[in-house]
């Protein structure tokens, strides 16, 4: 579940395309579940609830996954999960922070160490990388919506931080703090929900890695998102367009 640029979307090309969809629905709706049982099933009342099911939505995910991952916080199905997250050094000295949903810390920590360790990184204590990285929220429109310049105008006028545009969609970044309120004006303004909208760990600076570096930590965040525990991987690695290519041969 990583973010929204042309490399990282590499890791949803690469094999199995539906096991993939479907470890990504199971993630989901962990989410929407862990959030209705914090904040109660009504999305009106619970913003965190809203936001799931909105991400939810913009993964094409089908509402009666939405309703029955509802139904399993209400009925009590679901076990108690921690938010954990875990930090450390991939390949090429890549930070990497790895956010967590789990009902046993011992087993999640110990996949996610092994996952480091034979990628040749190592996992740190909690805040080793964390203060390379801004906690911003990360708003994601698909490039129908308008044109780089009516996105920045709009994004801007809703208070906004900073806009990445590209051919595939709009990446609009706030404060954490600001958000919800600038997520709500871009709704507004576009007369649709975002694709998805999310807090999430933005590099503060990224290191440009050549194509085997850039293979090897892409194994890593593979790696990293295959486990069930896992909901969100970031790093602070950038990669040239040619690179990128490289890797999707």
């Amino acid at each position: 579940m990583a973010g929204h640029s042309k490399f990282k979307n590499i890791m949803y090309r690469k094999g199995a395309q539906d096991a993939k969809r479907s470890k990504l629905f199971s993630k989901l709706s962990k989410e929407i579940t862990v959030a209705a049982k914090m904040g109660g099933g009504d999305p009106d009342s619970n913003a965190r609830l809203r936001l799931a099911i909105q991400n939810a939505r913009g993964q094409s995910m089908p509402k009666d996954n939405i309703d029955r991952a509802i139904k399993k916080a209400e009925a009590g199905d679901e076990g108690n999960f921690d938010e954990v997250r875990y930090e450390g050094y991939g390949p090429a000295g890549t930070a990497v922070v790895v956010e967590a949903l789990t009902d046993n810390r011992n087993r999640t920590a110990s996949n996610v160490r092994a996952a480091f360790t034979k990628s040749g990184g190592s996992l740190g204590e909690t805040g080793s990388v964390a203060f390379m990285f801004d906690r911003v929220g990360e708003i994601y429109y698909p490039a129908e919506v308008g044109d780089a310049d009516t996105v920045l105008e709009a994004a801007i006028e809703a208070g906004a931080d900073d806009v990445v545009s590209d051919e595939e969609g709009h990446t609009i970044y706030t404060t954490f703090e600001d958000m919800n309120d600038v997520g709500k004006a871009l709704e507004e303004a576009f007369g649709k929900e975002a694709e998805s909208q999310k807090a999430i760990w933005k590099p503060q600076n990224e290191i440009d890695v050549d194509a085997e570096k850039a293979e090897k930590i892409m194994k890593l965040i593979n790696v990293l998102e295959d486990d069930d525990d896992v909901q969100n991987v970031y790093s602070n690695f950038t990669m040239s367009d040619e690179v990128a290519a490289s890797l999707e041969g």
